[in-house]
């Protein structure tokens, strides 16, 4: 079991709960695209054990465009990991890197995933998290799977066949014990032209009885990846939102980048709290980024578009993460 939890420490992707028994989460988040844009979905697909070791696993299927959501059930028995690798077995459901097959109520089907962008990974800085990675009481820990990458496959959708094939999809986890009470979480990686890809974060991190505002945010451009981490000295100039709009602004030594999110009509998913999946957020998959990056020392502008079909979330006391 020490193998398992050391191994997964170094690949975010691979299952971290080798021995818990309660108050844990663990849960991935698959968003696909079609082609022509016209389905948007996010399979989710998890573990949660309360305070009480209660267990329930769980497949959560949100409908981006049509704004429905549903939450299936499982036996904790069903939840089947493999170690060293990331394969999840849940019911006759199965969950990688590479591949998914669905075999829910309104939704089977297989989709496979190519040409995936991981986020960096070093010794010292496993993911996204970077150091924070090796700190054991972290209320909440977060790992990117792709930024972006390409779709084949089809899914029957409640009678409705849809082919992926040409689709875009972005993939990455959390686990831990709770949701941060407050943050602001947005992703898109359809832009004005492919290869391109957008994710940002702001949220209350409790922290040896009191607590910080953490951020992260990366942008996938073509063929290099540009992060603005804590870990890398960017400084976080920025965090709005209101019921409209949201602001983000992320500036370190090299690179400035500019966020506008316009907010759009969103559905309700079950999210952790104390390990059980009792609380509740908001997600869009239709909200709208622009995005202006810079080259601090060339002036040059890197990245100037609006970024579309953005997944957007704003939870909990955003009041508390509020700067600039």
């Amino acid at each position: 079991m020490l193998t398992n939890k050391l191994n997964a420490l170094f690949h975010a992707e691979q299952y971290h709960g080798w021995g818990k028994t309660k108050r844990y989460f663990e849960g991935w988040y698959y968003k696909v695209l079609n082609a022509d844009e016209s389905q948007a979905f996010a399979f989710i697909p998890g573990i949660a054990m309360d305070e009480h070791g209660k267990k329930q696993a769980f497949v959560q299927v949100l409908d981006g465009k049509k704004l429905t959501a549903a939450y299936h059930k499982f036996e904790a028995a069903d939840f089947v990991p493999q170690a060293g690798k990331f394969e999840v077995k849940l019911g006759n459901n199965f969950f990688s890197k590479e591949k998914i097959h669905l075999d829910l109520p309104d939704v089977k089907g297989s989709l496979a995933f190519h040409n995936q962008v991981p986020w960096s990974s070093s010794l010292l800085s496993p993911n996204i998290m970077g150091p924070f990675s090796f700190v054991p009481f972290m209320q909440c820990y977060h790992g990117i799977l792709s930024m972006d990458h390409s779709i084949s496959g089809s899914l029957n959708i409640k009678g409705q066949d849809i082919d992926f094939a040409g689709g875009r999809g972005y993939m990455e986890k959390d686990w831990g014990r709770s949701f941060p009470s407050g943050y602001i979480w947005m992703q898109t990686n359809h832009f004005s032209e492919a290869g391109i890809s957008l994710k940002s974060s702001v949220a209350k991190i409790p922290w040896m009885g009191t607590s910080f505002v953490g951020f992260i945010g990366g942008v996938w451009l073509h063929d290099r990846l540009i992060e603005f981490t804590t870990y890398n000295f960017t400084k976080l100039r920025k965090s709005f939102a209101d019921e409209k709009k949201v602001e983000i602004v992320l500036e370190n030594g090299n690179f400035k980048l500019e966020i506008l999110a316009h907010r759009q009509a969103s559905t309700s998913l079950a999210s952790p709290i104390l390990g059980f999946m009792d609380g509740r957020i908001e997600e869009s998959m239709t909200a709208t980024l622009e995005v202006l990056l810079t080259d601090k020392k060339s002036k040059k502008v890197l990245l100037q578009d609006t970024g579309r079909n953005a997944g957007l979330e704003v939870a909990g006391k955003v009041s508390d993460i509020m700067v600039g």
